[in-house]
């Protein structure tokens, strides 16, 4: 797509994921902003802005993924610099929002971590937030200013359409969980297939276990579904449970691959045939594994963002 009749526009990223704001970048026709973020030797963030940003409108690119804490703190310092600068607006564009799964207590005396990291985005000046599926929607509220959540689905779906075209009368879409039925309905539904569920009890963080699958999956191929993979224990269980509840091919998908401490080796060794991710995570050499497919998040996100600085409606982009 070409962007046209576009001006004072602006897309500067910090360190998390440089290739995706190239691409969102290109998409849009443009060239990175030149700034350089970078460490002190007592780990504090630098950060040079190299060029006028003085009534622009300006998007950082920031996903708040591992180390996170040092990536979000380079999007903060980013989004202060600009806003001391004078930037005409800046929007904070995060393809993933860390902290988004600690939403709510459930215990006592527990914080609500993603909302005191949208308190200190909109302090540091941030105008609005553009991202792609939040752990829990309701996190838009958490903001007083405003939040273009995007949605990766069409993205998977498209994927699924392209590989297997007509011939998905075999396949069964599975929600890993409970909490993720709504998004795997959009995706059977989408795709034209039926849906099962997992119905697993956690024990403790990090660690899942098998209960009972809801619906249909032997002699099947299956697509598990989910809004991010973490350590891999419950995408991992679950493609071993279906195996062992006779599915004859398991593949799964995801939005953010977060992919932490053992999630690699468990991928490799678990029943999954195909782990399809989406980019809003940079995934580093030693995880890219055969198993592993990806595609791009970039072109919606360049058009969102020129629907942004256009002033044109983005909910289409939520299709």
């Amino acid at each position: 797509m070409m962007y046209t009749c576009r001006s004072n526009i602006k897309i500067f990223a910090c360190n998390s994921n440089i290739e995706l704001a190239k691409s969102i970048a290109k998409s849009l026709g443009l060239s990175l902003g030149d700034a350089e973020v970078s460490q002190f030797s007592d780990g504090e963030i630098s950060m040079k802005i190299n060029e006028t940003i003085r009534g622009a409108d300006v998007y950082i690119i920031q996903s708040t993924s591992y180390p996170v804490n040092d990536n979000l703190m380079e999007l903060l310092i980013m989004i202060d610099a600009m806003k001391r600068a004078s930037a005409g607006r800046i929007t904070a564009v995060i393809p993933y929002y860390g902290y988004a799964r600690q939403d709510r207590k459930t215990r006592a005396r527990d914080p609500i971590s993603a909302k005191l990291v949208a308190n200190l985005l909109t302090s540091a000046g941030a105008n609005r937030v553009l991202t792609m599926d939040l752990h829990c929607a309701q996190i838009q509220g958490f903001f007083d200013i405003p939040v273009d959540n995007l949605v990766g689905l069409p993205l998977l779906t498209n994927y699924y359409s392209q590989k297997y075209g007509e011939d998905l009368s075999e396949f069964v879409a599975v929600s890993p969980d409970l909490g993720s039925v709504g998004r795997t309905r959009g995706f059977a539904t989408k795709l034209d297939i039926p849906l099962a569920i997992i119905d697993k009890r956690r024990p403790k963080a990090n660690v899942s276990e098998i209960m009972n699958i809801i619906g249909n999956v032997e002699g099947k191929r299956v697509i598990i579904v989910d809004d991010m993979i973490d350590t891999a224990g419950t995408i991992t269980n679950a493609a071993n449970a279906l195996k062992e509840r006779g599915a004859i091919e398991v593949d799964a998908c995801c939005t953010h691959p977060v992919l932490s401490g053992p999630a690699i080796e468990r991928i490799e060794k678990s029943a999954i045939d195909e782990l399809l991710i989406l980019d809003t995570i940079e995934l580093p050499e030693e995880k890219k594994i055969a198993k592993i497919k990806q595609v791009s998040v970039a072109p919606i996100f360049a058009d969102a963002i020129n629907r942004i600085h256009e002033g044109i409606s983005v909910s289409k982009l939520f299709d």
